[in-house]
């Protein structure tokens, strides 16, 4: 989950950050993240994935606001 980073669609004034859990992350531990991530950074769950290999991808947004950055992820 390393490496990622914003994308700002500047017609709906929202920035995406992509994210990709391992297999070995399970549902209650991302959830779990994503919860703190939505509640200290201000994220709100925009798409998951599930991969048959048991990865997923998860899109997370937010609106684009003209406070300060806050930190990147760390998983």
């Amino acid at each position: 989950m390393s490496g990622a980073t914003a994308r700002q669609d500047r017609e709906m004034d929202y920035e995406y950050v992509p994210l990709r859990l391992p297999s070995n992350v399970d549902r209650l531990t991302a959830a779990a993240q994503l919860t703190i991530q939505a509640e200290y950074a201000g994220w709100e769950l925009a798409r998951v994935r599930l991969y048959r290999d048991g990865t997923r991808q998860v899109v997370l947004r937010r609106r684009v606001t003209a406070q300060p950055a806050q930190p990147d992820f760390s998983y």
